[in-house]
């Protein structure tokens, strides 16, 4: 596969089909949920051809802009898809961040299934890269740097959130009425998250090290589920006490990436709160289900919910 280091042209903003993670990697993800019926997401990968972004107008961002993270920045399963498995999408919002910016430079190193350690390592499938060290595409030109990280650190596969939520639909026939994942998983994924966040603050320093004026942005997990968890009920086929165990841990992903960018000196943009009431089990999502609806990847954001995750990101910038 190839290192992928596009660099795409931006296109416009786009409305598009319809936002602790994480997941989404071509791969095992695909075929894994919901027994591979969901990869009649109808896709469309093709490849995206273009020149990069024209640099710098009045009023542009001035240096370049690297777009790091996982699945949730690729925009994994929104067309148009490039880049193998990294699953990049150019209506990611990475795009809409760049195309309102029009910065020197954009390059889009975000890849499907990503863990922390794919921002200094190259990630391989099968033994094969399928992603160079994200942070080569980092430079001292570098103005502004997003990512969204970590939340596949909670899972043991390429699925990550979704590997979790997978565990907990099998789990659910064990013990109907109760919350039979919470009793599987314990602690454990706390202590995942736990463990990857020195690594986040690493790399963060690494980013500073070599873009010092770069202004670093760790974009959180939109709403996934919503606050009464019991609107899922009959949507998403887990018992009512683990969709509020599951809801705690997004939460929870949530906290410690944002306490991991303030000690690595980095922003931390909410998307949680923009996406309130557009989560995988409302009537208008802007993060699909276990079967989604519109073109992307199970629990993720379709294209509106990256519109509205780049939208956030530029308010954040005070654009």
């Amino acid at each position: 596969m190839p290192r992928a280091a596009s660099t795409p042209s931006v296109p416009a903003h786009s409305a598009g089909a319809g936002t602790p993670g994480k997941s989404g990697a071509s791969r095992k993800r695909a075929s894994a949920v919901a027994g591979g019926a969901l990869l009649a997401l109808a896709l469309g990968v093709a490849p995206v051809h273009a020149a990069a972004p024209a640099g710098g107008p009045a009023g542009g961002l001035a240096g370049g802009y690297a777009a790091l993270g996982d699945s949730y920045a690729a925009g994994a399963g929104v067309p148009w898809q490039s880049d193998g498995l990294c699953m990049r999408s150019d209506h990611n919002y990475g795009h809409v961040v760049a195309a309102a910016l029009t910065p020197s430079s954009y390059t889009d190193r975000t890849c499907a299934a990503a863990k922390v350690g794919a921002l200094t390592r190259a990630q391989t499938d099968a033994g094969i890269v399928v992603n160079g060290p994200q942070l080569d595409a980092v430079t001292p030109d570098t103005s502004l740097v997003t990512m969204t990280i970590g939340g596949n650190n909670i899972g043991t596969s390429d699925l990550g959130f979704v590997d979790v939520v997978l565990a907990c639909v099998g789990l659910a026939v064990t013990d109907p009425f109760g919350a039979p994942c919470h009793d599987h998983y314990k602690d454990t994924l706390g202590q995942r998250v736990d463990a990857a966040m020195p690594q986040l603050v690493d790399a963060l320093g690494k980013i500073k090290a070599t873009a010092p004026r770069a202004q670093v942005m760790i974009v959180g997990y939109p709403s996934i589920l919503p606050d009464d968890v019991r609107a899922c009920t009959g949507k998403l086929p887990v018992t009512t006490g683990d969709l509020a165990y599951l809801s705690s841990v997004l939460d929870d992903i949530n906290g410690k990436v944002a306490r991991a960018a303030a000690e690595g000196g980095a922003s931390y943009v909410d998307t949680a709160a923009a996406t309130k009431g557009h989560d995988s089990c409302s009537a208008a999502p802007w993060i699909e289900g276990i079967l989604p609806s519109s073109p992307t990847m199970p629990l993720h954001p379709n294209a509106t919910g990256e519109r509205v995750i780049g939208e956030t990101v530029l308010h954040t910038l005070g654009r």
